[in-house]
């Protein structure tokens, strides 16, 4: 693209690379293929990965919710924001990964710009609401175990409420593109959408709503996660000392403190890059780069649909795989179901549940 790009500004898509064309709309990504930006193996290598993505993410999310609605035992405070965490999974599975697919595998966003702006808004809606679910579940451990408040219970109202908030937090983030501060284009190799990192000193005003999304929504849910399980870590290590001989206690500290590492490291993998690149970008204006590093940070938000459940739900040692599995017909013993039980008695009292 020559120099005349920025008095051409679409307003539907910005390709932000230099291309040997002066008719911009002739290689927009809702008409054209994209190979003119990469191989054509990546695309189809990405649609496949984000087949796989909405299959798996839709899957273990759905489970997730159908399991808490048929058994009741399973309806804690805690359980309802991982059922919030798991519905907002399944919208970034069912809208983003899926219309990634067929993009993909097009090599182009076939399906229009007006789809752009939904499945943009449905990926941010849906992240955000995970991002702040997240949050939501370190600050829960954290007045359960560490008890700053003293005797205070934290019971299923504040559950809810909690949940109301992300879904709060997360429109307040995902909205504004909608109403002209940023704008919903496509991204990368342009068959995913989101938030417009690229352009400046436009209409649009993107670089404070990059930064307020890393700040508000990045930022602040890992500060949050951070101090929550570093404090929910120092009170299980101080009661693992106080009871050298317990093997359950020292056992218990073991569990906790791997999901605990498990849990941050998952959450900068699948979102650290997003941030990063957005603020970089929004900080080098004008350098080139590899459009992968625009891909890549965005598909991989996107399997974060499959990992967190994995991580919270499924590699849980709660009742919720008993009752997945009687849901699904698979035997579970009265001796599993018992350990199950005990098992949320005895990591409630240190760690998360």
């Amino acid at each position: 693209m020559r120099g005349n790009r920025q008095m051409e500004l679409p307003e539907d898509f910005y390709i932000p690379i230099p291309l040997d064309t002066n008719n911009i709309t002739a290689l927009s990504p809702f008409l054209v293929p994209q190979d003119h930006l990469g191989n054509v193996a990546i695309f189809y290598a990405m649609s496949i990965f984000m087949f796989f993505i909405f299959t798996i993410g839709t899957t273990i999310n759905g489970l997730t919710i159908a399991c808490t609605v048929q058994y009741k035992k399973l309806r804690s405070h805690l359980n309802y924001i991982l059922v919030n965490l798991a519905v907002s999974n399944l919208i970034v599975a069912c809208i983003g990964s899926f219309t990634c697919f067929i993009s993909f595998s097009q090599r182009y966003f076939i399906l229009g710009p007006l789809a752009c702006k939904i499945e943009g808004f449905a990926a941010t809606l849906g992240g955000m609401v995970s991002l702040w679910s997240l949050s939501v579940i370190a600050f829960e451990r954290w007045l359960v175990v560490c008890k700053p408040l003293g005797n205070f219970a934290f019971k299923s109202q504040h559950a809810l409420a909690c949940c109301a908030a992300t879904w709060f937090f997360a429109l307040a983030a995902s909205a504004p593109p909608l109403f002209g501060w940023s704008r919903y284009i496509p991204e990368g190799f342009q068959c995913s959408c989101g938030p417009d990192w690229y352009t400046a000193n436009n209409k649009y005003n993107n670089e404070s709503y990059v930064y307020f999304l890393f700040g508000f929504c990045f930022a602040v849910p890992f500060s949050v996660i951070c101090f929550c399980y570093s404090q929910l870590l120092f009170v299980l290590k101080s009661a693992a000392k106080a009871q050298a001989e317990s093997a359950s206690t020292q056992k218990a500290e073991r569990e906790v403190t791997r999901m605990v590492v498990v849990m941050v490291i998952g959450f900068l993998f699948c979102w650290a890059p997003y941030a990063i690149f957005a603020v970089w970008v929004v900080n080098n204006r004008g350098q080139a780069f590899d459009l992968r590093l625009a891909t890549i940070p965005s598909c991989m938000s996107k399997a974060s649909t499959v990992y967190n459940p994995m991580i919270y739900i499924l590699l849980n040692k709660q009742q919720f795989r008993v009752c997945l599995k009687k849901m699904l017909g698979m035997s579970a013993s009265d001796d599993e179901d018992s350990s199950a039980t005990s098992s949320v008695t005895e990591v409630s009292k240190v760690g998360p549940a």
